[in-house]
């Protein structure tokens, strides 16, 4: 009984470690491939967002309706 317990925990840490390295490959790819492209998509959003005229709204978020003759 204690020697499948050894050889589980033997096999989930062996599981955990082959996750974490198929991990660590996949977002140094994906860094690979992004060469950039995404700040800079992100910093002409800003830009353009920058340009926009203010809009103002009555901000109705916490109003609740006021029921006739009741609580």
């Amino acid at each position: 009984m204690r020697e499948r317990h050894i050889i589980l925990a033997v096999l989930i840490l062996l599981g955990l470690g082959v996750k974490a390295i198929s991990f660590t490959a996949l977002t140094a790819e994906a860094a690979s491939r992004s060469n950039g492209i995404a700040i800079e998509d992100v910093s002409r959003i800003h830009q353009n967002i920058r340009s926009l005229p203010d809009e103002s709204f009555h901000d109705m978020t916490l109003v609740f309706p006021a029921f006739p003759g009741g609580d």
